[in-house]
C-alpha cells in the first residue's frame, strides 16, 4: 500500500469493520527550541591541552598580553612529593590566568618572596622562616599584543642557589623583553631545596626514570618544556624554536638538563648566565666546583632522615635512628617522609645545616660526569649564548670567612642589608658608607692582596670563571656556535658601587629591561645613570632577540661584531650611552 494511503487510515489494512476512516489533519511539527547563545571566547582566552585559560590584555601599559599562574603539572604534594611531575588535571570552563601562582615552599632569604608572593617589606620579616607552598608548579607567559605567529620562545629558570627564588619577583617580569625581542617569554617555577633535590634510596621505587632519581627540580624544568612544546603555538609561539635560559642556579639546572638523556627535542637554543656543571675532578686544584658526586648527596640524605627521626621523637638519637631505619621497609620510610609537614621539614633541615642542594649526578636523569658527557658529544647540542659578570663574587662576600679568609666580608646581617637596600633612594644624598657594610679588615676595597675587591675576586675566579672555562672550552671541542659576554657595568650610587659593582645577577635587569620594583634593581637605579643603562639594556635585548631567532647574537644594535668563544663581548655604559666592546681572541 502506498505511504500516502497508510497515512489516511488508523492502520494500514483498515479498521475493525474492515473499512477505513479518515484521521484529523496532521499538526505541523513543533518549532525547534532556540539554540543556546554561542559563547564566544574573549581575545585573551587560549586553549591548552588541559583546559582553557583567560589572561590579561596589558597592551595599553606594556604592549603585551599575558597569562600567569598556568599549571604545567599537578601539585607535587602527598603521594606526589618526591615524584616526577605528573600531567596537570584537566578542568572545564575557563580558568583565570591573571596572577602569579604560589612561590615554591622555601626558607625566606634576601631575594625570595615575602608573605604576599611579591616584592614588598614582608620579605625582611620572613627571613629564615618558611614561605611559599608545595602547590607551586606554574608557568607565566608574555607575548607582544599583536597577531604575529611563530614567534621565538624563551623559557627562563630563575636562580636562588636552588633553595629560594620566585617567578613573581618583578625582576623577572617578561613584558619588556617580549615586546623588545618580539618573542614569547615564559617563566616557570620548580621545586626548591630538598623538595627539589633529595638522594634517599627509599624514595626511589624503580620503574620510570623520573621517579627513580633525586633530581625532581630538573624534572620540573623538563615538564615545563614539554608544556611549551604542546601548547605554545596557541600563544603565537613556535614550538620548534625554544630557547632555554636561566641564571645562577637556574643556569646550572639548564646545563644539567642539556646533558640529560631525557631532554632531547625539548629546546633548540640555550642562554645561560653564571652557571656551571663541573665536578672537582674536572677543575684545576683550588677551584670551587658547582656539582658534587652523588655520594655526597647520598650522605646528606642519610643525615637528613636521621635528623628528622630525632627531631620528631621517633628516635632518641642518631644511633637509634639508624636502627629504626634498618628495621623499616623502603615503603615505610617513604611514607614517613611524605607525611612530614613541609614547613617543619625545611625548618629542621636548614637549622641542621643540611639544606644546601644542587643537581645530583645520579646516572639516570643526570650523567655521573656531565662535563664528560659534553666531551663525549652526549648532550643537547644547540647554539649557546653564555654570560658572566665581572665581579660575580661580590654578591657572596658573606662567605669569605668560610673559604679561607679570616672574616666574612660584611658586618651586617641579611635583615639589615635588606632594610638598607629596600629603603635606599638612589637619587638622594648618600646616607650610608662602605664602612657601614663591609668589614674594616677588607678596607679600603682596592687594597692589594687583602682588600674587598681582591678577596671577592677569589670567588669570581675560583668558582664562576673556572666553571665557565671548563664548560665552554669543553663544548668548543664539539661545536663552534658559542658566544660569551661579560657585564662590566658598575655605576650604582654610593656605597653600592663598591659593595656590589658588576656583581652576580646584575646582568638580569639588562636582560629583562626591568630597573624598578625589585631589591637588586633598587640599588642600581637613579637618574644619573639612567640613559646609559637603558641604552645598554636595549642593545642586550635586541641581541637576545637575534639569538632566539637565528642562533647568533649579532645585531646592528650592538655596534660591534661579536665573535664566538673564546672571544667575548664586554657590556658596559657611560652614564649616558652604551659602551659595548669586543675582545677578540685569535
Amino acid at each position: 500500500m502506498a505511504a500516502a494511503a497508510c497515512m489516511a487510515l488508523a492502520a494500514c489494512g483498515g479498521g475493525s469493520s474492515g473499512s477505513g476512516f479518515l484521521l484529523p489533519p496532521v499538526a505541523p511539527p513543533a518549532a525547534e527550541p532556540p539554540a543556546p547563545a554561542t559563547v564566544v571566547d574573549g581575545p585573551m582566552v587560549r586553549q591548552t591541552t588541559v583546559g582553557k585559560i583567560e589572561g590579561v590584555d596589558d597592551s595599553a601599559r606594556s604592549g603585551t598580553w599575558f597569562w600567569k599562574g598556568v599549571p604545567f603539572a599537578q601539585p607535587p604534594v602527598g603521594a606526589l612529593r618526591w615524584r616526577a611531575p605528573a600531567e596537570p588535571t584537566a578542568w572545564s570552563g575557563i580558568r583565570p590566568a591573571v596572577k602569579f601562582g604560589n612561590a615554591c615552599l622555601q626558607i625566606g632569604r634576601l631575594f625570595g618572596p615575602g608573605a604576599n608572593n611579591t616584592y614588598d617589606a614582608t620579605i625582611g620579616a620572613m627571613l629564615g622562616k618558611p614561605v611559599g607552598s608545595e602547590n607551586c608548579l606554574f608557568v607565566n607567559i608574555w607575548r607582544p599584543a599583536t597577531t604575529d605567529k611563530n614567534l621565538p620562545v624563551l623559557l627562563f629558570v630563575h636562580g636562588g642557589s636552588n633553595i629560594s627564588g620566585y617567578t613573581a619577583d618583578p625582576l623577572y617580569d617578561g613584558a619588556t623583553l617580549a615586546k623588545a625581542a618580539n618573542a614569547v617569554v615564559i617563566t616557570a617555577s620548580y621545586r626548591l631545596g630538598i623538595l627539589g633535590f633529595l638522594n634517599i634510596p627509599q624514595l626511589r621505587p624503580g620503574g620510570s626514570a623520573g621517579d627513580d632519581s633525586g633530581n625532581f627540580a630538573l624534572l620540573d624544568n623538563m615538564a615545563a618544556l614539554r608544556f611549551i612544546k604542546n601548547n605554545v603555538a596557541n600563544f603565537g609561539g613556535d614550538p620548534g624554536n625554544v630557547t632555554l635560559s636561566g641564571e645562577s642556579a637556574g643556569a646550572t639546572n639548564l646545563l644539567a638538563v642539556m646533558t640529560s638523556p631525557m631532554a632531547k627535542g625539548l629546546f633548540h637554543k640555550a642562554f645561560e648566565m653564571s652557571g656551571g656543571i663541573s665536578l672537582a675532578s674536572n677543575l684545576p686544584p683550588g677551584s670551587l666546583p658547582t656539582l658534587s658526586p652523588a655520594s655526597v648527596s647520598l650522605a646528606q640524605g642519610a643525615a637528613i632522615l636521621e635528623k628528622l627521626l630525632v627531631a620528631d621523637g621517633t628516635a632518641a638519637d642518631a644511633a637509634a635512628a639508624k636502627i629504626y631505619i634498618a628495621t623499616r621497609t623502603p615503603a615505610q620510610i617513604a611514607d614517613y617522609l611524605r607525611a612530614q609537614d613541609g614547613s617543619a621539614l625545611l625548618t629542621t633541615v636548614v637549622a641542621a645545616g643540611l639544606g644546601s642542594v644542587a643537581p645530583i649526578p645520579d646516572g639516570t636523569v643526570l650523567p655521573t660526569d656531565p662535563i664528560g658527557a659534553v666531551a663525549a658529544d652526549q648532550y643537547v647540542k644547540v647554539p649557546m649564548l653564555a654570560g658572566n659578570t665581572r665581579d660575580e663574587g661580590k654578591l657572596f662576600a658573606s662567605l669569605l670567612g668560610s673559604i679561607g679568609f679570616p672574616k666574612p666580608g660584611w658586618i651586617v646581617a641579611d635583615a639589615q642589608r635588606f632594610s638598607m637596600m629596600f629603603n635606599f633612594d638612589p637619587d638622594a644624598a648618600p646616607a650610608l658608607t662602605v664602612a657601614d657594610i663591609i668589614d674594616p679588615f677588607y678596607l679600603p676595597v682596592d687594597k692589594p692582596g687583602t682588600g674587598y675587591n681582591a678577596a671577592t675576586a677569589f670567588i669570581t675566579k675560583g668558582l664562576f670563571e673556572a666553571n665557565r672555562d671548563n664548560l665552554l672550552n669543553t663544548m668548543k671541542t664539539r661545536q663552534s656556535n658559542i658566544w660569551h659576554y661579560r657585564l662590566d657595568w658598575a655605576q650604582e650610587p654610593s656605597p653600592w658601587n663598591d659593595v656590589y659593582g658588576a656583581s652576580h645577577a646584575f646582568d638580569l635587569p639588562f636582560v629583562f629591561g626591568n630597573f624598578g620594583g625589585s631589591l637588586l634593581s633598587n640599588v642600581m637605579g637613579g637618574k644619573v645613570n639612567q640613559s646609559g643603562r637603558i641604552a645598554l639594556s636595549n642593545a642586550v635585548m635586541a641581541s637576545i632577540g637575534a639569538f632566539m631567532r637565528k642562533g647568533d647574537p649579532n645585531t646592528p644594535e650592538l655596534g660591534a661584531t661579536w665573535a664566538p668563544w673564546p672571544s667575548q663581548m664586554l657590556l658596559d655604559a657611560t652614564p649616558s650611552a652604551a659602551r659595548i666592546t669586543p675582545v677578540n681572541v685569535p
